[in-house]
């Protein structure tokens, strides 16, 4: 995995020396979410494949998502509804269990979207609802809450971090929190840098790094490619999908 990593990250080095952002704006494939919503009665889907493998209590453990699907509708300017839908597979001990995972539904609101001072603020909240195949259903709701931030330092790189707290029903819940740095390189690559990771029923501390690279096909449809690798723990993943806003063609 190291060295996939490296060489993805001087594939990506090499490539914003040549190529040049993007226009659309996603919540994928970063963790970091963005603190901007979706246009008025603009539809956008954004989907892919993720996989992923972490030990836990000393068992390797395969999670596996194929689709992991978010849905987005501009309800006003400045209001997005949010719907998350994904088919899991998940290995433990040579056991496989796989379905449908819990539903989440939610909204994300902007706060603040200051062009003089390129700050940007939003407030994104999820209700996981006990929904999904009687293998992977969980008993309880579960509530998913962050505070999405966003700085444009010049035309081309930008920072985004969140700060949010989860909680499913049980025991204390975790803290979460993720920090990304983007860089836009002319009018088809996306290029991003991220640290994330959550405090665990405020006990234990995951702390995770990724990468990953974006290409916009059209203004409103973009392909995308990230890698990641947990620094205190062990942990992998890899993910590929694609952002479509369907009302760019309308």
């Amino acid at each position: 995995m190291k060295k996939e990593l490296i060489s993805i990250l001087a594939s990506i080095l090499f490539l914003t020396n040549i190529t040049q952002g993007q226009s659309i704006i996603t919540d994928r494939p970063d963790q970091t979410e963005s603190s901007v919503t979706v246009a008025f009665k603009s539809f956008q889907i954004e989907s892919g494949f993720l996989f992923s493998s972490y030990k836990e209590n000393g068992l390797t453990i395969k999670n596996n998502f194929y689709p992991t699907t978010l849905f987005r509708y501009g309800l006003t300017s400045g209001i997005e509804l949010r719907l998350v839908g994904q088919f899991e597979k998940l290995r433990q001990n040579n056991a496989d269990l796989k379905g449908l995972s819990d539903f989440e539904i939610g909204t994300k609101i902007e706060l603040l979207n200051q062009t003089k001072t390129n700050a940007q603020i939003a407030f994104l909240t999820h209700l996981v609802i006990p929904s999904g195949s009687k293998e992977l259903r969980s008993d309880r709701l579960g509530i998913v809450n962050k505070l999405a931030f966003s700085h444009s330092i010049n035309s081309k790189l930008g920072i985004g971090y969140n700060i949010g707290y989860d909680y499913y029903g049980i025991g204390n819940g975790d803290l979460t929190y993720s920090l990304a740095f983007g860089l836009g390189a002319g009018q088809k690559i996306g290029l991003f840098f991220e640290t994330y990771g959550e405090y665990i029923e405020f006990e234990n501390f995951n702390l995770n790094f990724d990468t990953g690279i974006t290409y916009l096909i059209k203004d409103h449809f973009q392909l995308d490619f990230s890698v990641g690798k947990g620094l205190n723990h062990q942990m992998s993943f890899l993910s590929f999908g694609f952002s479509w806003n369907i009302s760019r063609l309308i």
